[in-house]
């Protein structure tokens, strides 16, 4: 299913300076912040956040937040899955154990991250071979054949893309005729000229460009654009921003850069979202 590169210039693109200083050395996944070997703001629908938040439950925003675009893929029993932007693999673990898929490929633009999932993943590679698989490559170049999957899924991953348009044309490529894409990541609300700038002025992430500022209307007209069918787009940000606020005040003082997620969404200027879409049979 792997393709090699021929030399027809389909070379693996450089990897933004900016993730790759935050996903080398460093691993996110067991920063207090992150945890539970995930790295993502988590799904925070049924916990209490008036209540005490301890490690359990936010490993269960987060494992939530996958099983939520897990189950936007539609059903995934013996189907071929791949996640864009896997990270250290845990969510294609979740896949693995609780979907009853065929197969559960993991790929990652950055060699330290794979190499951090095959370590973290160690136990289920050995135990079900074949099943579980890493590959390195960027959601623009994807190394896989024609076809190759039933389904594509990114988990808050697509604000690091730098082009939503080749990331789309690749995930119409690899899916079979009637497979679906699920995708989740934080977008502007809206496409006006100066979000770019705001969001700099209140984010760092989005200063250093390790987040690029882009309505979610960019994600689904390049899916249009690509030929896939039966586009759509849901704000979950109610289920992510509070909970997410919430779980930095442990650290983050009201005021610091991190805690202006949710004042960007409380001014309307970002939200969550869950995209989806479907290559026509």
């Amino acid at each position: 299913m792997e393709r090699e590169d021929t030399g027809t210039g389909r070379e693996h693109p450089a990897i933004p300076p900016a993730v790759r200083e935050t996903y080398g050395p460093m691993d996110l996944g067991h920063q207090p912040m992150f945890g539970g070997g995930f790295i993502n703001f988590g799904y925070w629908q049924g916990i209490d956040l008036a209540g005490p938040l301890g490690e359990d439950e936010r490993a269960r925003s987060q494992q939530a937040l996958y099983r939520h675009v897990l189950d936007a893929a539609g059903p995934l029993r013996q189907r071929r899955v791949l996640d864009v932007g896997c990270g250290l693999g845990t969510g294609c673990a979740v896949a693995l154990r609780e979907y009853g898929p065929a197969a559960v490929t993991g790929m990652d633009i950055h060699p330290d991250q794979l190499a951090r999932a095959r370590e973290e993943q160690a136990v289920l590679l050995r135990e079900e071979p074949g099943r579980l698989r890493f590959g390195e490559g960027a959601a623009e170049r994807m190394p896989w054949e024609d076809g190759a999957f039933d389904a594509v899924v990114s988990v808050e991953a697509a604000q690091h893309f730098p082009d939503l348009a080749g990331f789309a044309a690749e995930t119409a490529r690899v899916l079979r005729p009637g497979g679906t894409v699920a995708v989740t990541s934080f977008f502007t609300a809206d496409e006006a000229p100066d979000r770019p700038e705001q969001l700099a002025g209140l984010l760092h992430t989005y200063a250093n460009g390790l987040d690029i500022a882009r309505p979610v209307t960019a994600l689904a007209d390049a899916f249009t654009a690509a030929g896939l069918t039966d586009v759509r787009t849901a704000s979950i940000g109610p289920d992510v921003w509070p909970g997410w606020d919430t779980w930095l005040s442990r650290w983050w003082a009201p005021g610091t850069w991190p805690r202006n997620f949710l004042r960007a969404y409380e001014n309307q200027i970002l939200d969550y979202y869950v995209v989806t879409a479907t290559r026509p049979r």
